[in-house]
């Protein structure tokens, strides 16, 4: 079933009103001698599609992992929702936050990764509520009504009792998209979801989260190598070289007449 019909019975996220919702100031990531990140400014507006193209280690999958705080920033800020992410302030001065504090605003940013990363043990509806119930606090019965709308929503209505091994690559990966919708993440990150499937399991999923991006207002921020998805779901694509951005820009303009020689060095090469 298309989302279309689906997303009349589930809402994905919270509305949104254009306003912006990720800021980095000045961040700076560097791992030993290497800076992926340097002194990055960077804002994504609530309801944007964006992707992050460029050769690999130029820093794009950095920006997702430090929004979902698995790496944190050297230098600089990162704000989500105007509240600082892995700072605080107290008393008149900006302090590395606390993790009550980092929790509550990351309950606002959802991530698929390159790995599926489901509980192996977990059937394929508690991989979807459990989160919802420990961590959002729905009953048993919310949650799961939640997760039958978003297991619609991604085709997989039959297989909610299912184990993940007894799914195929492309269907894990769809019951992690609908996992992290579950959380009605005012932000979804999608770190190169495709690149650990089989070719013939790869168009089912972007055709999922094309449905995802037409239909809903979900904020997208998305690194990839599929540039015709990127193409098709982006309102703004961003070329990165070296941990900075050297160009953004609609699709139309980053992928038919970039401006930099480098952009259309790094084109040529995967188009």
């Amino acid at each position: 079933m298309s989302a279309d019909s689906s997303l009349s019975k589930v809402t994905v996220n919270p509305a949104v009103d254009g306003s912006e919702l990720i800021r980095f100031d000045k961040v700076t990531k560097r791992f030993g001698a290497n800076t992926v990140l340097d002194a990055l400014d960077f804002t994504v507006s609530s309801g944007k599609h964006v992707t992050l193209i460029g050769p690999s280690g130029s820093g794009k999958t950095t920006i997702l992992r430090l929004l979902m705080t698995l790496a944190r920033p050297d230098e600089g800020t990162i704000r989500v929702g105007g509240e600082y992410l892995t700072h605080e302030e107290r008393g008149g001065r900006l302090v590395p936050a606390g993790e009550k504090h980092v929790r509550e605003v990351r309950k606002n940013i959802g991530m698929v990764f390159q790995q599926f990363n489901l509980f192996p043990n977990m059937k394929v509806m508690r991989n979807i509520t459990e989160a919802p119930v420990h961590v959002l606090g729905l009953s048993a019965d919310e949650a799961e009504e939640r997760a039958r709308g978003l297991l619609e929503l991604v085709g997989l209505t039959e297989h909610a009792d299912k184990f993940p091994t007894q799914l195929s690559g492309g269907q894990q990966q769809r019951v992690a998209i609908a996992r992290a919708l579950a959380m009605r993440p005012q932000v979804l990150l999608l770190d190169e979801v495709t690149s650990a499937l089989d070719p013939e399991l790869v168009a089912g999923v972007l055709d999922v989260l094309r449905d995802i991006a037409r239909t809903t207002d979900i904020t997208m921020l998305c690194v990839t190598h599929e540039m015709n998805f990127a193409r098709d779901i982006s309102d703004d694509v961003l070329m990165f070289d070296a941990g900075r951005v050297i160009e953004s820009g609609p699709p139309e303009k980053i992928f038919n007449d970039p401006d930099q020689e480098r952009t259309r060095q790094f084109l040529s090469a995967v188009l």
